[in-house]
């Protein structure tokens, strides 16, 4: 059983699993709580439970998976990971770790992990001679990121435009400086949509901070790939955690 498989069905889906398995008095649970349940008597039976997430290193050594559904906000679902598992595979924050995970124990609140399977995709062998990313070396891009598509759509204009005044290759970084109401969000929108559909193979994260709460949610409905947001109710702090992982 995978946890973050369980945290995308709906209640009514998590309702169904818990009858399946013969779980008391779950339509009085509240989600985190039904979630916590299935995965406790799953683990009963001998069954191995599965985890993922991206790793937050705290100042104190020790680490937890935070989930990038809730935009990496601390919760009680959030996996532990010692940090004598952070020092030998060489962790750091921002990490995507895969693994095995166990229930808590009695006097421990949080899930922990027991098993590394794999560090951004790859074995976790593979992690111990990576390089920091501070410490990579700045090269001019090779490879070009069409944004031009084969729609008449009103929006392959702007990849169109893109591609011949200002184009983007892979690895580049860029600023758009413009007046507030000018259309940046829509552009975003726009370049991500091209982006989903030239380049599939490339992985989408779309980082909003200080927006507005509905302009996040319309950015999650319009975009393919991974929305991670900090609204302007937000306190700053929050900001910089959303932005370091």
């Amino acid at each position: 059983m995978n946890i973050a498989e369980l945290k995308l069905k709906s209640a009514a889906e998590l309702l169904e699993l818990a009858a399946a398995n013969e779980l008391e008095n779950a339509n009085r649970l509240r989600k985190h709580d039904l979630i916590f349940a299935l995965l406790k008597q799953q683990a009963k039976k001998g069954e191995a439970i599965k985890g993922s997430g991206v790793l937050e290193v705290l100042p104190d050594g020790y680490g937890f998976l935070r989930s990038p559904e809730a935009s990496y906000l601390a919760g009680t679902d959030d996996i532990y990971i010692s940090p004598s598992q952070i020092r030998r595979f060489n962790l750091h924050t921002g990490d995507s770790i895969e693994g095995e995970v166990r229930t808590p124990k009695e006097g421990e609140r949080y899930f922990a992990l027991t098993r590394l399977d794999a560090v951004n995709g790859l074995p976790p062998e593979a992690s111990k001679n990576k390089v920091l990313f501070e410490n990579l070396t700045p090269l001019f891009p090779d490879e070009i990121m069409r944004l031009e598509r084969d729609i008449k759509a009103e929006e392959n204009i702007t990849g169109r435009v893109i591609d011949i005044v200002a184009p983007i290759g892979k690895g580049q970084r860029g600023i758009i400086v413009a007046p507030p109401k000018s259309g940046k969000t829509v552009m975003m929108q726009h370049v991500a949509h091209a982006i989903a559909s030239n380049h599939p193979d490339v992985v989408l994260i779309v980082l909003l901070i200080d927006e507005r709460p509905e302009e996040v949610t319309d950015m999650q409905r319009t975009v393919r790939g991974e929305v991670v947001a900090s609204t302007f109710d937000e306190p700053a702090t929050r900001h910089v955690q959303v932005a370091e992982m």
